[in-house]
């Protein structure tokens, strides 16, 4: 039925290409007229786009010629002229899409054409890539070609000052990783100064291997953070009740689900050991969570897999990359509980100032488009969630590299010798062979039976990535042996040595399947570049977690019936295809995952976007003051019709009314019950607004205009980023606990959704209550200054962490009861702030 389709309709990647044809055939047209074009009158092009631009023609018009004036200039400038499969990529990343462009295909110097298109604008361009490695290489190489055609080129790392980073992002064309940029948006939305912000609005952005930044790393919050104070001594209780549980007996184990959860008899054991009554009392609610965290540290987490140890401190492994990501911790104290269990010290928990995930700070662009060499896998969440297309773009040359079919072996001892014996062979021959494996343990597990068969090796791994570059350099070298986790020098080509062609060029091992098939297809195509010759091969056995965790069972089985050896494989398209749709499955169910997060992160995105562009309004006005007395007047009305609600006047709570007043917008002495008394409530409003702006009007007469206004901005900002700061806080305590309502038939998105609404609408009248009260009862100094709510702040993701000095808390004296409370209402501390 599909081939049938698709005789009628035609293939969809066929379509786009076609549409994408149209567009290069017109800038191959272009080529000879550009080729006569002396560099001055080459390098004029880009103010004449410039100026057809701001005179009203559409990027889309310009693109043939935009295309043309880069392909001529790159010739010129880096000695390379991009092929038409090159331009058809170029195409596709200008409309928004992704381009799935096999390893080697020159992915780099496509995105210079859509980069120098869209810069045009003046409004910037973001190239995000994975690494500052990549980063650094992408805008020094491209960069002499925009410098040529009268473009800037700006670099974003992590170690530039405010005001570098500011001066890179206003250049043409930006690079930097992702992290990078998502950390610098939210910290742009806690400065209190808009000079500080180094942003402008974010335009368009071409992200490489848009596969690891959208996909793997979609469910990575970005995280900037304070430390908060917990005592040791609770994880270290807890690390040391977990180590004396036994499997099936105190505990249970989902290897699917990577669930590990206490047993009736683990429950009672956890009863006796901290001496207490019932484990699940919510006095008891602390001690539980720290023994779920030490369970999972002992159970789930697994040194070398999950984390290595590095310098005395627990490094978290990216599953997909093999990367180490530093300065990245776990979440929920699993961290504490993972330095408790190797015997490290124990750092603090830290407490969210500020987050967004990669998949909505992307979608704040005007518009995204990527590259990669696997994506069409994952195409349906690409259009689901980023209204991204993935155009497959047909390689320059035909791909000769030999995909060979899996050998499936009973074991997995089985498994290694047969492929350190065919490690061996293909080495003594001179050919190079690149190893990818899952794990860092399982790299260095192949690594020590090469060293007993004496073959000379490199390894790059999470451990020795700092080598990446050299490492990759030489692994197209003949007799060259590179064991990689998944990271495999992602990014950079393996060019092949002389004489390597001839025999049979690189060999791509792989020591099992990964969970998505993206990145079993990432490593094969370390092989075959440019029509180079190669071949890929994965040895598999019964006993891989992928197989274990999908029912390998009966397959094994099987094996011992028909007596196989250990190292005896089989080539069974049954087993492939069981191995494809195990992958499916997890792919599926990673997806789900995503579009779960999603659902719930874009609650939160909803909540961020309306404060922080409260934020920004701060920020840019002259004079808050209609803001502020907008404020107190929600604030004043909200307290009045609650103390007036009943019908009958005789049971207004007036007294409770006029308290409030006095403790918050007018001093005791100008409020009182009678003068009250005898008012409807909007008469009382009224009459309350109307000494609030009396109020005001001899504040504004006390102090200078600019005094004044940065009163305003001061009290403003301490109250919404103080309040924002705690609500992110209460958020992600309701989402820890959110799913237990579907046990009452619930729906946890949806009681999410309303319950976080409701505290929003909370938190909102909390801030206009505060800055109500210090806009009419603060004490003014004259040396205001605005303070920031949290120092010792952190950025925590994907790389790296960035601390800085926490400030001593001075503890001031304290007041007594009966003492007039130190807010300035005038009543006592015990009927004001004392309550």
């Amino acid at each position: 039925m599909k081939q049938l389709l698709t005789k009628v309709f035609g293939d969809g990647n066929s379509r786009q290409l076609k549409k994408l044809e149209k567009v290069a055939d017109q800038i191959e047209e272009l080529e000879p007229q550009m080729q006569q074009l002396s560099d001055y009158a080459l390098q004029e092009k880009t103010d004449e786009f410039k100026k057809r631009y701001q005179d009203g023609e559409s990027l889309d018009n310009l693109l043939p010629e935009a295309y043309a004036v880069v392909r001529e200039a790159s010739k010129r400038v880096l000695g390379m002229r991009p092929f038409y499969v090159q331009l058809l990529g170029a195409i596709a990343l200008h409309h928004g899409d992704i381009a799935e462009m096999k390893t080697g295909e020159g992915k780099t110097l496509a995105s210079t054409m859509p980069a120098y298109l869209n810069a045009i604008t003046g409004k910037g361009v973001h190239i995000i890539t994975v690494n500052d490695y990549l980063a650094d290489r992408d805008s020094t190489e491209m960069g002499e070609l925009y410098n040529w055609l009268g473009l800037t080129v700006g670099l974003n790392t992590n170690d530039l000052s405010k005001d570098e980073k500011r001066e890179a992002y206003a250049k043409d064309i930006t690079y930097g990783t992702n992290n990078e940029f998502g950390f610098d948006y939210l910290r742009d939305n806690m400065v209190l100064y808009k000079e500080k912000m180094v942003q402008r609005p974010l335009h368009f952005a071409i992200i490489d291997e848009v596969d690891s930044i959208l996909i793997d790393e979609a469910r990575t919050p970005l995280i900037i953070s304070g430390s908060q104070r917990k005592s040791q001594s609770n994880y270290l209780q807890a690390d040391q009740f977990a180590s004396t549980l036994k499997n099936e007996e105190d505990y249970t184990y989902d290897e699917k689900t990577r669930n590990v959860q206490l047993t009736e008899q683990g429950i009672t054991k956890a009863e006796q050991y901290f001496n207490i009554e019932n484990l699940y009392n919510l006095n008891n609610v602390a001690l539980t969570h720290h023994i779920n965290q030490a369970l999972k540290a002992h159970v789930v987490m697994r040194k070398d897999t999950d984390y290595v140890v590095e310098e005395n401190e627990v490094v978290i492994v990216d599953q997909f990359t093999g990367r180490l990501m530093k300065g990245r911790r776990y979440s929920d104290g699993l961290h504490q509980a993972i330095e408790a269990k190797e015997g490290l010290p124990i750092q603090k928990e830290s407490m969210t100032l500020a987050t967004i995930t990669f998949q909505n700070f992307f979608r704040m662009y005007e518009k995204i488009s990527g590259m990669t060499g696997t994506a069409k896998t994952e195409e349906e969440e690409f259009r689901n969630i980023y209204n991204m297309q993935v155009v497959s773009i047909p390689t320059n040359e035909p791909i000769r590299r030999d995909d060979r079919a899996d050998l499936i072996y009973k074991t997995v001892d089985g498994k290694y010798q047969a492929l350190v014996r065919e490690v061996k062979e293909r080495h003594e021959k001179g050919q190079p062979i690149l190893i990818g494996t899952v794990a860092v343990e399982t790299s260095e597990l192949i690594s020590n039976f090469l060293k007993k068969v004496g073959v000379k090796h490199n390894i790059l791994n999470a451990k020795n990535h700092f080598k990446e570059a050299e490492i990759i350099l030489e692994a197209g070298q003949k007799g060259a042996v590179t064991i990689a986790t998944n990271m495999a020098g992602r990014g950079t080509d393996i060019k092949l040595g002389d004489g390597v062609k001839e025999l049979g060029g690189l060999a791509v091992i792989g020591t099992e399947r990964h969970e998505s098939r993206r990145i079993d297809n990432q490593l094969r195509g370390r092989s075959g570049r440019q029509g180079d010759p190669g071949v890929s091969q994965f040895y598999l056995s019964m006993e891989d977690e992928l197989m274990r965790r999908f029912g390998s069972d009966n397959m094994k089985a099987m094996m011992d019936r028909f007596g196989l050896e250990e190292d005896q494989p089989i080539e069974s398209k049954m087993v492939s295809r069981a191995v494809e749709s195990a992958q499916k499955r997890v792919e599926g169910n990673n997806f789900d995952a995503r579009k779960q997060l999603l659902a719930y992160d874009d609650v939160m995105r909803q909540q961020r976007d309306i404060i922080y562009e409260q934020r920004k309004d701060v920020l840019e006005s002259d004079s808050l003051r209609e803001i502020i007395e907008g404020m107190i007047r929600s604030t004043v009305e909200r307290n009045v019709l609650a103390y007036t609600q009943d019908e009958d006047d005789e049971n207004w709570d007036l007294e409770a009314l006029a308290e409030f007043l006095q403790a918050n917008v007018l001093n005791q002495d100008e409020v009182s019950v009678d003068d009250l008394k005898g008012k409807e409530p909007e008469e009382i409003i009224e009459w309350v607004i109307g000494k609030t702006q009396e109020k005001y009007d001899a504040r504004e007469e006390e102090l200078t205009e600019d005094q004044m206004r940065e009163f305003e901005k001061v009290i403003l900002l301490r109250t919404v980023d103080s309040k924002w700061m705690d609500h992110i806080d209460q958020m992600d305590q309701l989402r820890q606990g959110i799913h237990l309502r579907a046990y009452g038939q619930n729906d946890p998105l949806q009681e999410y959704q309303m319950e976080g609404f409701s505290m929003f609408e909370e938190m909102i009248a909390s801030i206009e209550q505060e800055v109500a009260k210090y806009a009419m009862k603060a004490q003014i100094r004259e040396n205001l200054q605005r303070q920031a709510v949290a120092t010792g702040t952190e950025a925590i993701a994907g790389g790296r962490q960035q601390q800085k000095k926490r400030q001593p808390i001075v503890k001031k004296k304290e007041v007594g009861r009966n003492e007039p409370c130190p807010c300035g209402s005038g009543r006592k501390y015990k009927h004001c702030h004392g309550k």
